[in-house]
């Protein structure tokens, strides 16, 4: 029987119950993938805790990648032995899931499963963030916080590829080299500066265009201070928490713009995932975006995995191995 990991009640890691589930058979429109390498994301604990409330009880995670076993009635955009990736997909922390078979991208040759299961939703991410949300163009400075993290180290990377100017801020100087290595022209030790004072010294005072803020509570009132007159506030995660209320007032001193992305809506339409995930799989097979996977763990310790992302002891993208 295969196996997977199952919550029962929302709560800490403890609530990761790894267990048998049955062998899915394809409903017409679906795939059966054998999962081959599973992303871990913040998102998975969100879910976990009942940030995000989903139903229960639930395998969950929501990206990887492995070889196609068998096809629905209707399938035509996959076959059997096929190597694919997805994201968004609830299931995949598990050895096998059922999968809508749109929601399914190829994997090109000479990519393998674990490079793919580490860049579709952290890399879509950067994608729609850096090509969306707010078309960075060359001139423009951006504010990344959590340089060091899955999206951070991609974001900086493809912010580079469009001619930005990249600021990031990061915990330790172990990260702060991480950050540089991925093109960060300007580092922010957070833990020994205060960020948004250093965004007015690095900009002579006028402040960024965009912040890119995944952390949410702690930084957001001061990613505000730091963006430039009709800048752009991109709030895409909060892992220190909900931020505090904020009126639309607090917009004003600077015309600035708000928004909350989630890749949802930045994937709704089959053609406009197949163009992101294709340029962020060709990005990486062609060495354009590197990955950082260092951190690997069998499907079993999902505890584990989380306890490590959670703890911010992880850099890069984490894995779960079937």
């Amino acid at each position: 029987m295969p196996r997977a990991i199952r919550i029962h009640e929302f709560g800490d890691s403890s609530k990761l119950q790894y267990e048998e589930i049955p062998e899915p058979t394809p409903k017409p429109g679906e795939a059966v993938v054998s999962i081959e390498a599973v992303g871990v994301n913040f998102l998975d604990v969100y879910h976990r805790m009942g940030v995000y409330p989903i139903p229960i009880p639930i395998t969950i995670g929501q990206e990887g990648a492995g070889v196609v076993r068998s096809v629905g009635e209707g399938v035509t955009s996959v076959k059997v032995g096929d190597r694919v990736a997805w994201t968004g997909i609830f299931g995949s922390y598990a050895d096998v899931n059922a999968i809508p078979a749109n929601r399914l991208v190829h994997v090109p040759a000479g990519l393998s499963t674990r490079q793919a299961a580490a860049v579709m939703l952290q890399g879509i991410t950067a994608h729609y963030l850096a090509t969306s949300t707010y078309p960075l163009k060359a001139g423009d400075t951006a504010l990344v916080h959590a340089g060091a993290g899955g999206v951070g180290l991609l974001l900086t990377q493809i912010a580079k590829m469009r001619g930005a100017r990249v600021i990031s801020t990061v915990s330790t100087a172990e990260k702060a080299a991480l950050s540089r290595a991925a093109g960060a022209d300007d580092v922010i030790l957070y833990t020994e500066q205060d960020f948004e004072a250093e965004v007015k010294r690095i900009t002579d005072g006028r402040g960024v265009q965009v912040v890119y803020d995944s952390v949410g509570q702690t930084t957001f009132d001061k990613s505000l201070n730091s963006l430039a007159p009709r800048g752009l506030m991109v709030l895409f995660g909060q892992s220190s928490g909900k931020p505090d209320k904020m009126y639309p007032t607090a917009l004003q001193k600077g015309s600035l713009f708000l928004t909350r992305p989630t890749i949802v809506n930045y994937t709704a339409e089959r053609a406009e995932l197949e163009a992101r995930a294709n340029d962020v799989l060709t990005w990486v097979q062609n060495g354009k975006l590197r990955l950082r996977t260092e951190f690997e763990f069998p499907l079993k310790d999902a505890r584990a995995a989380h306890d490590a992302l959670e703890g911010r002891k992880t850099t890069g993208k984490v894995l779960l191995i079937p």
